[in-house]
């Protein structure tokens, strides 16, 4: 089984920059889409072979999820059933017949960490979604978490300490992830491997100088680890500021 993830960070600008290219070639049993900033109506976008499902934001042009799957799960939400943050289109939940599979856009804490407190009460609230799913079913998640975890997952981890993606307080979050029985399958596979990242600023050459950070990931439960058979990230797959990652699934 394979599954991907990719912020595309606006679906209808990516679909002009070789979206279909890459989504055709990875044949992906799950493809998963953050920050497609769009509408309903905004973009027919034909799939042949796959259903589709959207969350959008209210906002219009902001934030947004999609998961296109080759298989109709048993249901499909929306949201974490959390008035606070269910109004920014960032989580869908398929349950398939062994585990549940999300896409999930995490709120960023923003310039001058603007909103790291709701970031906080973001990360417990989902956390808790996780932990309640699992109770039923392993899960599966995946998406721009916008944290890199540890120093080698972004170039400059001393000039960004405190900078919003790399502050102690959404590191420790990740951990607690990560404490909690959920798997980061790239760390997985790659525990030492550098410079390798899934975001790159579009300012400073950043991409062309591989100046990145990883923030992109797949999550699995523990339970689904004698399932894992590798991970990757497509570094050289254009389109958007993020790159796509994958995860390869018995």
């Amino acid at each position: 089984m394979k599954l991907i993830s990719w912020n595309v960070n606006g679906l209808r600008a990516c679909v002009g920059k070789g979206f279909m290219d890459f989504f055709k070639e990875a044949d992906a049993d799950v493809f998963c889409l953050q920050e497609t900033k769009m509408q309903a109506g905004q973009l027919d976008l034909e799939l042949p072979g796959y259903h589709q499902y959207w969350n959008y934001a209210e906002k219009k042009g902001y934030s947004g999820t999609a998961i296109f799957a080759k298989e109709e799960p048993l249901s499909v939400s929306y949201g974490i059933g959390i008035e606070e943050h269910d109004h920014e289109g960032r989580v869908i939940t398929l349950e398939f017949p062994d585990f549940y599979m999300i896409t999930v856009y995490t709120p960023n804490s923003q310039d001058g960490l603007a909103r790291l407190d709701y970031r906080m009460r973001w990360e417990e609230d989902f956390l808790a979604y996780l932990k309640k799913l699992e109770e039923k079913k392993p899960v599966v998640f995946c998406g721009d978490l916008n944290v890199a975890h540890r120093e080698i997952d972004l170039k400059n981890p001393k000039s960004n300490r405190k900078n919003a993606g790399f502050t102690d307080e959404e590191r420790a979050k990740f951990t607690t992830l990560t404490e909690s029985g959920f798997i980061d399958t790239f760390r997985h596979f790659y525990p030492d491997l550098e410079n390798i990242y899934s975001w790159w600023s579009y300012r400073f050459h950043a991409r062309e100088n591989n100046a990145g950070w990883r923030i992109d990931y797949f999550l699995v439960s523990e339970c689904l680890k004698d399932r894992l058979r590798d991970a990757l990230i497509y570094t050289d797959v254009f389109g958007s500021d993020h790159c796509p990652v994958g995860l390869i699934m018995e």
